[in-house]
């Protein structure tokens, strides 16, 4: 049994230790882990830019900037790159750039966006898996929007398909709301009016 929880503490780490795009500490799952190095490799393979992925336990006093915090890691970040920053226990998100010419094409709103409308849902699911799947939609968005402002394409990112449901949604509820509008406030008043006449 102890051999077993090594050799499982051994790949663990070999795991974490090949990470070139995520600085983790432990608050991503391995398999999340794996699909933002996926999602990395290629970016720089087709861009020559990195995207980090940068998560902390660690609270920030207030004051400090998330960009001082970052250098800490500054040896280990190849230029250009952009960063999301996350770190929970200060209640921060933030997307960085090593430049402002690469900040310029970034929508960061809508980068965060992807994020916190996970990892702040009131639902069932375990605080890992909104990180796990918040972060990496948002690390997809983060590289799309950079391969995409160099007229490049990824195959392993988080696809627009999916979103297109959530738009389909939003229109499905918009119809909804407008028909029950109609026929609880609109259509009584009209039939009164009617009637009157």
């Amino acid at each position: 049994m102890k051999k077993a929880r090594f050799f499982l503490l051994l790949l663990l780490l070999s795991l974490f230790l090949n990470a070139k795009f995520l600085f983790n500490d432990h608050l991503i799952s391995p398999k999340a882990a794996d699909f933002i190095e996926k999602i990395g490799n290629e970016l720089y393979q087709k861009t020559g830019i990195s995207a980090y992925l940068v998560t902390s336990n660690d609270t920030l006093k207030r004051g400090v900037s998330v960009n001082s915090f970052l250098k800490r890691y500054e040896n280990n970040l190849s230029k250009p790159y952009a960063a999301i920053v996350f770190l929970p226990n200060s209640k921060r998100l933030h997307v960085v750039a090593s430049n402002k010419e690469l900040l310029s094409v970034l929508d960061k709103d809508t980068i965060l966006d992807y994020a916190i409308k996970v990892i702040a849902s009131k639902d069932s699911n375990s605080l890992q898996s909104k990180f796990d799947v918040g972060l990496v939609q948002a690390y997809s968005e983060l590289a799309d929007e950079i391969v995409a402002a160099k007229g490049e394409q990824l195959e392993s990112t988080i696809k627009d398909g999916g979103r297109w449901v959530i738009k389909l949604l939003n229109i499905i509820i918009l119809i909804g709301s407008l028909i029950v509008i109609w026929i609880f406030f609109i259509a009584p008043i009209l039939k009164k009016r009617f009637r009157r006449e």
